[in-house]
């Protein structure tokens, strides 16, 4: 109940063109806030804002969450300690968090800038200039979410059976190959998962671009995105309905990209013999 009805909801509350929100009474319906919403600049914004920032930390995390897991689950000594140490900013308020990184960032004494002067580059006024708010907020999204993701594929790794490595070693294969060609593919599964999570938590940033702007959308709208845009039509301008629209829409996106999920697990899975197998060979899908 608590999860299906706010659902519904959302779905007819995206069809108030005029309601009342404190007496619940609906004056008129129609697809009047989907219209607005298709010819508003702020939103156009949102999504374009918000499809980058996928695009762009999305491979980010996986890259760097598969290097250190990769690197962690080779470690022996203090093991456990590395693992915390990773993890520990996934378990932080990200309202905490955001307000370190603010610090970091600062134009004028901020850790940032320092060190970029160490190698000659002038200070940056990361916070203020819409050409490094976007930059600002992937950085401090990428470091939050490492150790949640590399707890994940760490997982995948130690649920390889080290006899696959062992056979690519004994054959001559060396580190590289055994990685890219015994060790990845059967981690294949692991990484969709990983991905599809990132996509979908990523496509729902909000605390990071309210926390780190000071509840504002970064200079010049450059750090908005569709949850703010909601936040900002439902809590802000009181546009009730605009405000369930937008996230009916931003529905939609997080479902195609579960379906996506689902389609490439299946197609993908190595360890589902196709229906070649029936014949008496073995053959193995996706790899």
């Amino acid at each position: 109940y608590f999860s299906i009805y706010p659902i519904l909801k959302s779905f007819a509350m995206s069809l108030y063109t005029q309601y009342q929100f404190l007496t619940d009474t609906v004056l008129a319906r129609g697809f009047g806030n989907f219209t607005y919403l298709f010819s508003d600049s702020d939103f156009h914004i949102a999504l374009v804002n918000t499809i980058i920032y996928v695009v762009v930390t999305v491979p980010l995390t996986i890259g760097f969450s598969l290097f250190f897991a990769v690197l962690l689950f080779r470690i022996k000594k203090l093991a456990g300690l590395f693992r915390t140490i990773y993890f520990l900013p996934f378990v932080t308020s990200t309202i905490a968090i955001s307000m370190v990184w603010t610090w970091i960032f600062n134009a004028r004494s901020g850790l940032a800038n320092y060190f970029l002067s160490l190698v000659g580059i002038h200070p940056i006024d990361w916070l203020n200039d819409p050409h490094y708010a976007m930059l600002t907020l992937i950085i401090i999204s990428v470091w939050k979410s490492l150790g949640f993701n590399i707890i994940l594929i760490m997982a995948g790794l130690g649920n390889i059976d080290k006899r696959y490595s062992d056979a690519a070693r004994v054959d001559g294969a060396n580190s590289w190959q055994i990685f890219w060609n015994v060790i990845l593919p059967q981690l294949f599964l692991t990484l969709v998962f990983v991905l599809i999570n990132a996509v979908i938590a990523d496509f729902k940033i909000f605390d990071e671009v309210f926390a780190v702007f000071g509840g504002q959308p970064g200079p010049a709208k450059s750090a908005m995105t569709m949850v703010f845009y909601i936040y900002q039509q439902f809590y802000v301008f009181n546009q009730y309905g605009r405000a369930a629209a937008a996230s009916v829409i931003l529905f939609f996106i997080i479902l195609l990209v579960t379906v996506v999920q689902l389609w490439l697990s299946r197609h993908f899975d190595y360890r589902r013999p196709t229906k070649k197998a029936k014949t008496g060979r073995i053959f193995h899908g996706g790899f």
